[in-house]
């Protein structure tokens, strides 16, 4: 791991002396090292079998959300996609929350919702997780979100055999009917499309910083809505999102369709934990 390490580094053009190296905890996908030299601190991602284009993709995602100008990313050095020595050379972020740390969030991320594409989607195939998430681009958020995810994810459960019965039905019944909730005349914000709690870190000064991107364009509300299966957000956190940019009077009444996605990829990543959640969504929209 050492000699993969300084290749990682020498490619980032540091070609100073290396101090240390620790590995980090956490993460279920990619091992994870601090690594110090002479000239820095960064933080590098390693993963053994990785697919094609896992980090590049990652690297495009970040430096699309730097672009808006919105909230901060880590810088990326340098990276690799190379059959079993695939890794992320990054910049070290480290800070202490300040007072005022998740209302800067609410606000950093409803900035970059501000920033508008011109499709829905992406024009690259990504991955949520470790699933391949196929794309295109798509001037209907509703035709988007019906076929590009919701139905890709019912198709992995079904081929699995963990989508079946009633939930089959409902879930088919579900697509069907979805126009009746889903908007198509949204704006294609700018999307992180991973923004589990796990997903962003304190910075320098208390800035808030995003990590682990799943980028599309796509409907704003698609993303909060996503902020709520989990946790790990405060109330100053929405608070700071609608002083800048308030909420759809509509968000409550698609926040768990929107939900549904993050819940189905999880059923078919972890297994029938995640079922009855699913279930409750779809008997509530389709009986």
């Amino acid at each position: 791991m050492n000699q993969l390490i300084k290749q990682a580094l020498q490619q980032a053009g540091d070609h100073s002396g290396l101090q240390t190296i620790r590995c980090l905890a956490g993460g279920s996908i990619n091992e994870s090292y601090y690594v110090e030299t002479e000239s820095r601190q960064y933080f590098i991602k390693y993963h053994t079998d990785a697919p094609d284009r896992f980090f590049a993709l990652e690297a495009k995602g970040l430096e699309l959300i730097r672009e808006t100008h919105s909230i901060s990313v880590p810088h990326v050095f340098a990276l690799s996609d190379e059959k079993h020595r695939a890794y992320l050379v990054m910049e070290w972020v480290e800070g202490a929350p300040a007072a005022d740390t998740d209302w800067k969030l609410g606000d950093r991320i409803a900035a970059m919702h501000q920033t508008i594409g011109e499709q829905h989607g992406f024009t690259d195939d990504t991955f949520i997780g470790t699933l391949p998430q196929p794309n295109r681009l798509c001037s209907s958020w509703l035709a988007y979100y019906r076929d590009k995810r919701l139905n890709r994810q019912l198709q992995l459960g079904i081929d699995s055999g963990i989508m079946t019965g009633k939930r089959r039905e409902r879930m088919e019944k579900l697509l069907e009917k979805l126009d009746k909730w889903v908007p198509d005349d949204v704006a294609p914000s700018y999307l992180h499309g991973d923004l589990w709690g796990g997903n962003w870190l304190t910075g320098p000064g208390g800035e808030p910083y995003v990590i682990d991107p799943s980028f599309l364009y796509g409907d704003r509300h698609f993303e909060l809505a996503f902020t709520e299966v989990f946790g790990g957000y405060s109330s100053d956190f929405y608070r700071g999102y609608e002083e800048r940019f308030p909420l759809s009077p509509a968000y409550d009444d698609v926040k768990p369709l929107y939900q549904l996605y993050y819940l189905l990829v999880h059923l078919n990543m972890f297994g029938e934990a995640y079922g009855r959640s699913v279930d409750m969504i779809l008997k509530r929209y389709v009986g």
